[in-house]
């Protein structure tokens, strides 16, 4: 993985795990991480075209 990825990756996951105790049990938080995830997998490409980033 490179430095990009890996540095927006932990910075969605950082994000997420200061709001996840209040999301819940087990389910509701498994059900938002998995919607974070795929809406940040979504949005990576796009914001490395913005900032004209390529490796």
């Amino acid at each position: 993985m490179d430095p990009i990825s890996l540095g927006f990756y932990a910075l969605v996951c950082g994000c997420l795990s200061v709001a996840a105790p209040r999301l819940g049990g087990l389910a509701p938080r498994l059900a938002i991480g998995a919607g974070v995830g795929l809406i940040a997998a979504t949005f990576l490409p796009m914001l490395r075209g913005m900032l004209d980033v390529t490796y």
